[in-house]
């Protein structure tokens, strides 16, 4: 199992709202995040837009090729484009760069 994190920016300005579209998640997007291999996924937010987030999956790279083929995630993908920073013309789980793992107490 992989232990994935990774950082991206939200827009300060925008924090309020990002936070309001996380709480009512559409049904659809859990079951293809589910379905596609993004277990134990959360995200973590601090005032100044730094967003952490976390998941465990096998396969990183497939879990995010599964979900991009998904129609559920082009829409969501487009909507939350606009609350990131940074994010060079990429789509924000294209955005994702997985951070080095440097300790892990099991």
């Amino acid at each position: 199992m992989q232990r994935i994190c990774f950082v991206l920016r939200v827009r300060p300005e925008r924090l309020d709202e990002y936070r309001l579209r996380h709480r009512d998640i559409w049904p659809e997007m859990r079951e293809a995040l589910a379905a596609t291999g993004w277990g134990n996924y959360s995200l973590f937010l601090r005032d100044d837009g730094l967003l952490v987030g976390y998941l465990e999956t096998e396969d990183f790279e497939r879990a995010r090729a599964d979900m991009d083929a998904t129609e559920v995630n082009a829409r969501w993908q487009a909507e939350m484009a606009e609350f990131f920073e940074s994010l060079d013309g990429r789509a924000p789980d294209e955005a994702m760069r997985p951070l080095t793992e440097v300790f892990h107490l099991a």
